[in-house]
């Protein structure tokens, strides 16, 4: 049974985090949240310490080294712009670390944590759970045994419908979430590449608060994307339909179909750390790499071969002042 240390504990993601360390048969120590609305605890770790003062979790964890009680791993589940000091932290403390993703907001970063890394001999591992979906396992198999001068022509839109609350929050802030790329699109980069190799061309077509547009040459595939947030930009049917988000893929006009098996990602991902075979966060850098470059590309318009969504207007800040 490994000890856990978990901040972030009243996050959005981190009741996964709480099942994945229950069903892997371990035990959480204590755990860290500004919010003190965290029942969710009950369902797993009553017994746990939990704290909303940073110092009282640090001295709190210091206090059971002391007395020869060593937390093996510390998960972070807090908002994006924390990941690398939270990271830093875990180290530090000795334990290795399990880091929700983005893994960090600027490439840097990673070389900087690699180096703290190195010099605490403890691991440091990402969450990309999608690249333990079957069907995308399926996929990637498809591709690496194919021809191998094979292009795709893939479509990719995932719309999420947020609330104004959304951008009075931290993920509104693009230098604390990375923005839409970033905090929603993140894991969606992260299987293409994995997928269909490295990125050859990056064409942003649209960039604003709420919706991301743009046109992707990798390796094996040319992707047009569309992310949102707005509701305005959910499909009829799928509203109809009582759903309350919208993602698809199309790969060579073919619906890719991954609907189903994402409730238990988590808990195998923590599997498979705890086995020794978790991602790396040096895994994470062709992706981390990609969504800085798209924050900081040149807006093209609507030219070249763009994504059919990407047409629609652009609305005002709803908190623009």
């Amino acid at each position: 049974m490994k000890k856990f240390a978990i901040l972030g504990v009243g996050g959005f993601v981190a009741p996964r985090h709480l099942k994945a360390i229950h069903d892997t048969g371990n035990d959480l120590l204590s755990a860290y949240d500004r919010s003190d609305s965290v029942g969710i605890i009950d369902s797993y770790f009553p017994k746990a310490s939990f704290f909303t003062e940073f110092e009282l979790f640090d001295r709190h964890n210091t206090r059971l080294k002391d007395n020869g009680i060593q937390i093996d791993y510390v998960s972070v589940c807090t908002p994006n712009y924390l990941h690398d000091s939270h990271t830093r932290y875990g180290l530090r403390l000795g334990a290795d670390v399990i880091c929700e993703k983005p893994m960090v907001i600027n490439p840097w970063n990673i070389d900087a944590l690699e180096t703290v890394e190195n010099r605490t001999d403890h691991k440091v591992y990402t969450i990309l759970q999608l690249r333990l979906h079957e069907s995308v396992k399926a996929l990637r198999r498809k591709v690496q045994e194919g021809p191998k001068d094979k292009i795709y022509d893939v479509d990719l839109t995932y719309i999420t419908p947020r609330g104004n609350w959304y951008y009075t929050s931290w993920k509104g802030d693009e230098h604390k979430s990375g923005g839409i790329p970033t905090n929603i699109g993140i894991h969606f980069y992260d299987m293409l590449i994995w997928v269909f190799g490295a990125v050859k061309t990056n064409i942003v077509h649209v960039l604003s608060h709420d919706r991301a547009a743009g046109y992707l040459e990798l390796e094996h595939a040319r992707v047009r994307y569309f992310l949102s947030i707005n509701a305005d930009h959910m499909p009829r049917e799928a509203v109809e339909a009582g759903k309350s988000s919208y993602r698809t893929i199309f790969v060579d006009g073919e619906e890719f179909e991954f609907s189903n098996g994402f409730t238990e990602l988590h808990t195998k991902s923590y599997e498979e750390i705890l086995a020794g075979r978790g991602f790396r966060m040096s895994e994470s850098r062709p992706s981390i790499e990609l969504v800085y470059d798209i924050r900081h590309a040149p807006q093209v318009g609507l030219v070249g071969d763009y994504h059919p969504m990407a047409k629609f207007p652009i609305t005002e800040h709803p908190f623009k002042w």
